[in-house]
């Protein structure tokens, strides 16, 4: 049975008077869901008021709980489930190409820290994920990964160009394109601003130390495998000779102290593990000068590939500089998967150690 156009305004007025529980029965009846109306009863009078308002009471309180009628009731959110996607960012004229892995999320709402993930030469940002096993941590802790990737058309070999003067700039080359990339994501993939850190292997670790030297701002941390200082070198000659020899005393001090996580294998035949200990010391050095005092504590690692691990902790315990010399290491992600180019699956795992170190800190 259908609502007559008589019931259907009667309801609507009741409604309108606040008097839900007879305009309910109204739709009932007419519906034939509820108590059928006798032929000839009387219809529920309605009293208009002084200002013309028809009510049933001068005035009622609704409880607070009780939703009025229009009110928007909020849902619990709705689950995210995790993503390794593909994505495109165009940055003053240029298409870089990046993939971001974003774990389920309960509340997509809440912030999450953010991993930036640099590959080294003959890499993309597919090849890193898979060796690195980032997105594996980032699965179990709660973090978004980003990784960019080189032009081919900007480095032939895939490498990130921390060498080129242009690229050792604040708002300037690579850095300054890598910069906007994670504000776009922190804004549209809810990244948490305080927690964003940088790491990266060979040529993408030195484009890490180099982010964390010009965007400290940006970044609370930063991890470096297998690369070299900020500004060891100005060109591709100085540069091969500071992967050879090592950078030296040519590396700037650093303006503050950075917590930095450092890598580094003493089999390394590429970049000369002297580079990592640069690194460290820049930092425990801009630490000092800071009037930071730091306590040293050394350990040794065991496993398939051993290793010593420093610590240099600040006054309430923390590390703040960490250094892993792994023993034999070669020129590869230590603790990698052997899916992903340029991994070495016995040493203990980068990720693993980065993903913890990073975690400890965020800005201000």
């Amino acid at each position: 049975m259908g609502m007559t156009t008589e019931a259907m305004a009667l309801a609507t007025q009741l409604t309108r008077a606040g008097r839900l529980a007879e305009a309910t029965r109204v739709i009932q009846q007419a519906l034939g869901g509820g108590e059928e109306r006798q032929p000839g009863a009387s219809e529920p009078e309605l009293e208009p008021s002084d200002d013309g308002v028809i009510d049933d009471v001068p005035f009622r309180e609704i409880a607070p709980e009780t939703p009025r009628i229009g009110t928007t009731v909020r849902h619990a959110p709705r689950p995210r489930a995790a993503s390794f996607t593909a994505h495109v960012f165009v940055h003053r004229g240029h298409r870089w190409r990046y993939r971001l892995y974003e774990p389920e999320r309960a509340d997509p709402k809440v912030l999450l820290p953010v991993i930036v993930m640099l590959h080294g030469c003959k890499q993309d940002s597919e090849d890193f994920a898979r060796g690195t096993r980032m997105n594996d941590v980032a699965a179990r802790d709660g973090f978004l990964v980003l990784y960019p990737e080189q032009l081919r058309k900007a480095n032939q070999m895939g490498c990130w160009n921390w060498f080129e003067p242009q690229n050792q700039r604040r708002d300037a080359g690579e850095p300054a394109m890598i910069a906007a990339l994670v504000a776009s994501v922190l804004a549209q993939h809810g990244g948490d601003p305080q927690r964003v850190y940088v790491a990266g292997l060979s040529a993408g670790g030195a484009m890490a130390a180099t982010l964390g030297d010009l965007y400290p701002d940006v970044f609370a941390a930063v991890g470096i495998h297998s690369g070299l200082p900020p500004r060891a070198a100005h060109d591709v000659q100085s540069a091969f000779s500071a992967m050879r020899k090592g950078s030296g005393a040519a590396v700037p001090a650093a303006r503050s102290l950075l917590p930095t996580i450092v890598f580094h294998g003493s089999g390394d035949k590429t970049v000369a593990p002297g580079n990592g200990e640069a690194v460290v010391q820049r930092q425990v050095a801009a630490a000092a000068a800071g009037g930071k005092r730091l306590e040293r504590r050394e350990e040794r690692v065991s496993g398939a590939r051993a290793g010593t691990r420093i610590e240099w902790l600040d006054e309430g315990g923390k590390p703040v500089v960490e250094s892993w010399q792994v023993t034999a290491g070669p020129h590869a992600w230590s603790g990698g998967h052997a899916t992903g180019s340029f991994t070495d699956p016995q040493g203990p795992s980068a990720s693993e150690a980065m993903a913890a170190f990073f975690l400890r800190h965020r800005r201000g």
